[in-house]
């Protein structure tokens, strides 16, 4: 059975667009309200045999370019566990000075600069000139370094931690346990995480 129209038009859009989910990319692609409700999800599974028959080649097309996909992006569980390791690691002394206040961005280690989920930034007029403005960084928002990580496996279907032949499950739980001891650490430090302001 080829692959119809709207099946190709449903694979490109819930691979396009990662807030889409299967029910909205199926309407979008011109199916109908009940198909979608009832059949969308089986197309997305990771079993085939989950999937309807008549629809294999939608799920056979989407797993395709999926992996496609991912090849490009060089994205697989050893990039996740990757991460999830650089990110542990990332340390506050990277990105500020002995006396609480922030380095330049410039100066910033790629990690932190790829990883930081939120910055706030003031502008202050110059008194001798009010067409002139100075931007200073007021607040930057830590990391959640371990759902980071869960999101992105999540989003790209590599299950990094359920990869049997890639990794051995002892070894990824006992690599879980000691990143949750120490955020746990961290989280006991007087320095804050959710934020810092360096000036009050």
């Amino acid at each position: 059975m080829a692959l119809s129209q709207k099946g190709a038009a449903f694979v490109e859009y819930v691979l396009a667009d990662e807030k889409l989910n299967a029910y909205k990319a199926a309407i979008k692609a011109g199916y109908a309200e009940t198909t979608a409700k009832k059949c969308s999800y089986q197309w997305i599974q990771d079993d085939k045999n989950k999937c309807t028959e008549n629809y294999w080649p939608i799920w056979e097309a989407y797993q395709a370019a999926k992996k496609a996909r991912n090849e490009r992006n060089n994205i697989d569980a050893d990039y996740v566990l990757r991460r999830l390791i650089e990110i542990d690691e990332m340390d506050v002394l990277d990105i500020m000075n002995d006396d609480m206040t922030l380095k330049p961005l410039n100066d910033w280690p790629k990690a932190w600069r790829t990883t930081v989920t939120g910055i706030d930034v003031m502008e202050i007029a110059h008194l001798s000139d009010v067409d002139k403005t100075e931007a200073m960084l007021k607040k930057i928002k830590w990391p959640d370094k371990v759902k980071n990580l869960e999101l992105l496996g999540k989003h790209v279907s590599v299950q990094a931690f359920k990869d049997k032949h890639e990794i051995d499950g002892d070894l990824t739980m006992n690599l879980i346990s000691e990143i949750s001891a120490r955020n746990a650490e961290q989280q006991r430090s007087p320095l804050p995480q959710d934020n810092i302001t360096p000036n009050g």
